[in-house]
């Protein structure tokens, strides 16, 4: 079973960068956020062309996420549980791939970072942790559901300073506070599995490019698109990949995917 998390930065947009992709590639599932569209603009029509079933939650030009799937979707949270939001950051369904049963939630967390015009505003911030603190309390009772569960998305969160091109330049930056990483790493510590560091514990591999600056050509990269995985989920990884075909394409996103690959549970 493949699964991946990509940010898009709005699906109409990146459609046809979108749709190759999932021609190139089949994923089972795909873990999708700022999709940037309320739900009679989504596509559904093109999705279904192509073999994905989708459920999404979105909200006009900004935010929103979804999940598509070869396989049939069961809704089961659309917003994060236990915490009041306006906007579209939280979707969570169930899906039996090949027999086995899993919920996967696509996540897109707050980026923290206060306006331009008001550099000493922290409401941003206090919102990020916030939302973080919520995301742990729920993550820790799908852990105890014993469930195969799959946390993706954009977290907004750089881990370490093997995630970032240069540490220097985003000390202070709400994606690399003190107070975001423990958050992330709690949820950790409650035993899901970071896929990719799983597999991969020294290596490079970012999945967001800015588009200023010949930040991609130059790889001033960050890596902050996750797959958690429960530990039943974490024992059957097979394999991670980030894929830099689609930044390469036709109008990118600003990130790539990110897929894991799980092996059949016998």
């Amino acid at each position: 079973m493949k699964i991946s998390t990509y940010n898009v930065n709005s699906i109409n947009a990146r459609l046809e960068n979108l749709s190759g992709w999932l021609k190139a590639e089949h994923p089972d599932i795909v873990l999708l956020q700022e999709i940037k569209c309320e739900y009679n603009a989504f596509p559904f029509l093109e999705l279904s062309a192509l073999g994905y079933e989708a459920a999404m939650l979105g909200e006009k030009s900004y935010n929103g996420v979804a999940v598509l799937s070869r396989h049939k979707i069961k809704v089961e949270q659309e917003g994060l549980p236990g915490f009041v939001d306006e906007h579209a950051r939280y979707l969570e369904v169930k899906i039996e791939v090949e027999g086995q049963k899993y919920r996967v939630a696509s996540i897109y967390l707050p980026n923290g970072n206060p306006p331009y015009n008001n550099p000493q505003d922290e409401s941003k911030f206090k919102y990020k942790l916030a939302f973080m603190d919520a995301l742990y309390v729920h993550a820790k009772k799908l852990l105890q559901s014993r469930e195969n569960v799959i946390l993706g998305g954009d977290f907004n969160v750089i881990m370490s300073a093997l995630d970032v091109y240069d540490e220097k330049a985003f000390l202070g930056n709400a994606l690399y506070r003190p107070e975001v990483i423990s958050r992330l790493k709690a949820i950790e510590y409650l035993g899901f599995y970071d896929a990719y560091r799983t597999l991969y514990p020294n290596h490079v591999g970012y999945t967001f490019w800015d588009y200023t600056g010949n930040a991609f050509g130059s790889d001033y990269g960050l890596r902050i698109d996750y797959l958690f995985l429960s530990p039943s989920v974490a024992d059957k990884l097979a394999g991670v990949a980030i894929d830099k075909n689609p930044r390469r394409g036709i109008k990118p996103s600003d990130h790539t995917p990110l897929t894991a690959e799980i092996n059949k549970y016998e």
